[in-house]
């Protein structure tokens, strides 16, 4: 399956609420959700019975789109947590959580997800010192995930320092919201580490019910 190129504020309608896919958009006045608080399209504000199978994808679609992943990778992680010890549920999220875009972006190095893929997928993400461009590398506790420092004398400085600006400004922006207990972050450094697995309270599809999930794929 392709990945989605749409507009994003379609998805957050389709689902009924914000997905928090665009960045500080999604907290002004302009968000689409608030100004049309339906789902698009020609049929969108007419009534619908939704059956129990609707109801479990639409769980699944919206998680799914919460982390902007294809339909492939997610039922892979899905599988991988059933093979998991506890709840599959939980560590269904959890490895979603767990992705070094979901990572970048919850640290407030970016401004949405589709932000951190793009940084990561740039170069600009170190991992324990070393280089990670997959957006979908799992960070485990202790990790340490920062953003390259490049020289003053580095030809792309300028280039770079401009790009550092539109991280600050994320920062600032982050800093207005709180950060997970299991994230600890050094702004001034630009460098952050992952100190445990997340509590499911402080998982980002806290809105989310897993349940229907685990139900819509063991059907």
């Amino acid at each position: 399956m392709a990945r989605y190129n749409g507009p994003v504020c379609r998805l957050c309608r389709r689902e009924g609420e914000k997905l928090f896919l665009k960045g500080e958009r999604c907290f002004t006045p302009k968000c689409a959700v608030e100004r049309r608080a339906y789902p698009p399209g020609q049929h969108g504000q007419g009534r619908k019975k939704v059956s129990q199978f609707g109801i479990q994808l639409r769980q699944k679609q919206k998680l799914r789109r919460i982390y902007g992943i294809n339909e492939r990778q997610f039922r892979n992680y899905f599988e991988k947590a059933e093979k998991q010890k506890g709840v599959v549920g939980e560590n269904f999220l959890r490895i979603l959580e767990r992705r070094l875009d979901n990572i970048v972006y919850r640290m407030g190095f970016a401004g949405s997800r589709a932000a951190a893929r793009q940084i990561v997928a740039h170069g600009h993400v170190r991992v324990n010192g070393r280089k990670v461009d997959i957006a979908s590398f799992l960070v485990r506790p202790g990790d340490e995930v920062a953003l390259k420092q490049k020289s003053k004398e580095d030809k792309n400085a300028e280039k770079y320092k401009a790009f550092l600006a539109n991280v600050q400004s994320g920062l600032e922006n982050k800093r207005s919201r709180s950060l997970p207990s299991w994230l600890e972050i050094d702004a001034e450094n630009y460098r952050g580490k992952v100190l445990a697995l997340p509590a499911r309270e402080e998982i980002e599809g806290a809105s989310v019910n897993e349940q229907l999930v685990v139900e819509f794929y063991s059907r």
